[in-house]
């Protein structure tokens, strides 16, 4: 799929940089509007270079943080219309198991978020996963509409409903300047090309990008450990493919949370990671000095002993990916604030793939000066003091 190497110009009524999910689902949506859009990609496709692949990843209606609940419904009812158009399943349902101490202001915002008051012990808890353990004081709260998303085959999918609306989807070109104007101008490896509106969502290489635009994003790309353990008896009921997800929340020996899919992946191997990382260059995530310590991995080998017991603790398999982190964790979903016809879509926190049908959506909105379905207010750019500078 590699674009030609002879020099292109063209004109777009919109150009999307970055062909990750997000950006991704922006260009189906502007395409879906009959906007000529052109998707670009830096890398050929497909890659794992950034923070779209691999296999799964979680969707959940429970969310500590009400914009966030506010958008699962909108989310899941996108999801299902992409699979209807692309005739394929993305999602598998097998509910969520969220569990942390009893009281904690994250686990009570997930229970609000689903509007239950029912919270499970040990002993029921013990019935509907009975791989996971709790602790004394811990309980949890189950979203039945929790499950996996099929990371890889939703990327997939969503690029070919683009491309059979009339999109045009160029990998292996690198951006290289990005002129603001009426009509802004993209100069890539491979070729020149205008449109009246630009969307920036490029994941990690976000702030690279909008940097010689005179912004100073607070973007922190994390290396992340994405970590697979091996069921002691293969097919167990303890975590296996039936199993539920989950969440950790509010553990002093996990402060940033721990989650976990049943086995998909790798037959017998059942993903747990910790939802933080090392900072991080995304051109160079795997350049790690030999003997570098990897304190997510022990402290993940320490929960997996005391919370699922059915599971060796060493990890089988250790991938990487990548997350962009804002200082709140919250998305950056926004209009520059000089050059009005430039939308940037980034900070996705490690939170922000069961999200991407309604952020594309919104940078969609935002692009052609619709009112946007969903507040804003949270997603500002401005919210970060400091972040104008002058453009070089």
């Amino acid at each position: 799929m590699a674009a030609p190497s002879q020099p292109q110009q063209a004109t777009y009524d919109a150009i999307v940089i970055g062909a990750g999910i997000q950006g991704s689902f922006t260009a189906y949506h502007l395409a879906q509007r009959r906007r000529d859009t052109l998707l670009l990609e830096q890398f050929i496709l497909p890659h794992s270079r950034g923070s779209s692949h691999g296999q799964s990843r979680i969707t959940r209606s429970a969310y500590p943080r009400v914009p966030y609940a506010r958008m699962m419904p909108d989310s899941f009812h996108l999801w299902q219309r992409l699979e209807a158009e692309a005739g394929i399943s993305l999602y598998r349902r097998t509910g969520l198991v969220v569990l942390g101490p009893a009281g904690d202001p994250e686990l009570e915002g997930c229970r609000r978020s689903l509007g239950t008051d029912q919270v499970l012990d040990a002993t029921v808890l013990a019935r509907c996963f009975p791989g996971l353990r709790l602790h004394a004081g811990e309980v949890a709260v189950w979203d039945g509409t929790g499950g996996v998303l099929f990371a890889d085959r939703a990327l997939r999918a969503v690029q070919d409903v683009f491309r059979r609306h009339g999109g045009t989807l160029r990998d292996g070109e690198k951006v290289l300047r990005i002129e603001p104007g009426a009509v802004l101008t993209v100069t890539t490896t491979a070729g020149v090309y205008q449109a009246p509106r630009l969307i920036i969502a490029a994941g990690a290489w976000t702030g690279a990008l909008v940097a010689p635009l005179g912004l100073c994003l607070p973007l922190q790309p994390l290396r992340i450990n994405v970590c697979y353990w091996r069921e002691k008896e293969p097919g167990s009921p303890s975590a296996g493919r039936a199993s539920p997800c989950f969440m950790a929340l509010g553990l002093s020996r996990a402060p940033h949370g721990v989650y976990g899919l049943p086995a998909l992946e790798y037959p017998g191997l059942v993903k747990v990671c910790y939802h933080h990382g090392s900072p991080t260059d995304p051109e160079e995530r795997d350049r790690l000095p030999p003997g570098t310590p990897h304190p997510d991995v022990a402290l993940l080998s320490s929960f997996i002993s005391s919370y699922l017991p059915g599971l060796e603790p060493r990890p089988a398999v250790v991938e990487t990916c990548l997350y962009t982190n804002t200082p709140d964790e919250d998305f950056i979903l926004d209009r520059h604030p000089k050059f009005s016809n430039i939308i940037i879509g980034a900070g996705f926190s490690g939170h922000g793939f069961k999200l991407a049908p309604v952020v594309g959506k919104l940078l969609c909105e935002l692009s052609l000066g619709e009112e946007p379905s969903h507040s804003m207010a949270p997603f500002t750019i401005t919210r970060f003091p400091g972040v104008l500078r002058a453009a070089l």
